[in-house]
């Protein structure tokens, strides 16, 4: 028998539960072993209509959990920072295994985790902290293993490629589109998380340090959200050939790693510009494997709970193998502290092409004035339009230039958004070179 405890009996939660007593027999034939939870930790217990729990199971005091000999795995499904990291150091250093969705605490305090896991020989699985149902942990910690990996590109953040999706499709503005995910589910009554980038720099950062091979933390990583896109950067873009989608990049090089996250414009012939809705989808490039894609559901109860069971499966099968051997157990992932360690590259080191919405003042010599600053910065355009001359008196510029320097971008957008002739801050979306990735 394998007994784990939960903690948290929210969306997922109750997905794990309920999974785990519906195909509880199909589980223990394929892996010979019974699973169970014995206790369940929740402060409120609201969810118990959705899934009523048999007497004796919930409590509301974690120290039961912690302290109860007979838990092998916790499953720590509380989100956010604390107390969830808090709960699974405890549960790591009382020897039991851990299984967590928790993606804010591994992209906050990973490394302090693993290490912990590692010194008390227990295992950490967190397959659904990135990508729900997809297999994206397990594909880097296992089929990758033999490949020095140069680039994660990925949509990693399904509410945020929901609304961008609906806006190229229907033309709706970013509030209008909002109220719909929220209306479905796919958008959080606060969205911030989501639509600022934050969910996907979390994700990016645990991929990397898995990539990579040693610590990050989210505030290395550039992060910008969608907030800022409208109908009509969606209609140059479509104009210029492209789509625009909130990408998640690590690119690694001789130089070092960069790591951001913000709206890209994609040529719509990519798989990537294909992704749609809540969808996900994650490219790896290995100099043994090549090029890779993984696409499925980033998220919703049944992916990630599954995700979630499929780890606690995987211990349990772990678990009951070293039984009949002497071998220890050995926790299935750690990071390498003798690795040499490789340099962060900032974002203003980023070489791009760009997009610029400029609104600026239907006049003569404007065009000349904002290409005169962009040429003092080095930055070479490469096609400009300008739409709705007359009717009134600010008009949007839209440029794409060539390849130019981000800090040169960010130099000559602040002395051009200052001029008299511009009426609001410049839109910028970079230009994604995909070469390497499809």
């Amino acid at each position: 028998m394998f007994t784990c405890a939960l903690l948290g009996y929210g969306t997922v939660g109750t997905g794990v539960y309920r999974l785990l007593v519906e195909k509880k027999q199909e589980i223990q034939r394929r892996i010979g072993v019974d699973v169970v939870i014995k206790w369940v930790f929740d402060r409120g217990f609201r969810r118990t209509k959705e899934f009523p729990l048999p007497e004796g199971v919930m409590t509301r005091d974690p120290e039961v959990i912690f302290n109860d000999p007979d838990v092998d795995c916790v499953i720590e499904l509380i989100g956010g920072l604390e107390p969830a990291k808090s709960y699974i150091l405890k549960a790591i250093r009382a020897k039991k295994h851990v299984v967590t969705a928790n993606k804010a605490v591994l992209s906050h305090s990973g490394p302090e985790i693993w290490t912990s896991a590692y010194e008390n020989l227990v295992a950490i699985g967190f397959e659904a902290s990135v990508g729900g149902g997809i297999p994206v942990i397990k594909t880097v910690r296992e089929s990758l293993v033999a490949n020095d990996v140069s680039s994660i590109v990925g949509i990693m953040n399904g509410t945020s490629n929901y609304i961008l999706s609906k806006m190229t499709k229907e033309g709706s503005e970013y509030a209008h589109t909002l109220e719909d995910a929220q209306r479905l589910g796919y958008a959080e009554a606060d969205p911030t998380f989501d639509v600022e980038g934050f969910d996907a720099a979390h994700k990016l950062t645990i991929l990397a340090m898995l990539t990579f091979g040693q610590p990050f933390s989210s505030e290395d990583v550039y992060t910008e959200g969608i907030t800022q896109i409208t109908p009509l950067d969606i209609e140059f873009a479509r104009e210029f050939g492209y789509r625009i989608k909130l990408l998640a990049i690590g690119d690694k090089g001789p130089q070092g790693v960069m790591l951001r996250v913000h709206p890209t414009m994609v040529p719509e012939t990519h798989l990537l510009a294909q992704v749609d809705g809540a969808y996900n989808a994650f490219y790896f490039v290995g100099d043994e494997v090549g090029k890779l894609i993984l696409f499925g559901m980033g998220a919703g109860q049944g992916p990630t709970a599954s995700a979630v069971v499929a780890d606690i499966v995987d211990i349990a099968r772990m678990t009951r193998e070293r039984a009949t051997t002497s071998m220890p157990f050995a926790p299935n992932f750690t990071l390498d502290k003798s690795a040499t360690t490789i340099p962060k590259i900032p974002v203003t080191s980023l070489v791009s092409r760009y997009y610029f919405r400029i609104s600026a003042l239907d006049r003569p010599g404007v065009l000349a004035k904002i290409g005169g600053v962009l040429g003092e910065h080095d930055i070479s355009i490469e096609s400009v339009v300008q739409k709705g001359r007359g009717k009134k008196d600010a008009v949007p510029i839209v440029m794409l230039t060539h390849e130019a320097l981000e800090q040169n971008v960010r130099s000559a957008l602040s002395i051009i958004d200052s001029l008299e002739i511009t009426m609001d801050k410049t839109v910028v979306i970079r230009l994604a070179d995909l070469s390497n990735v499809g």
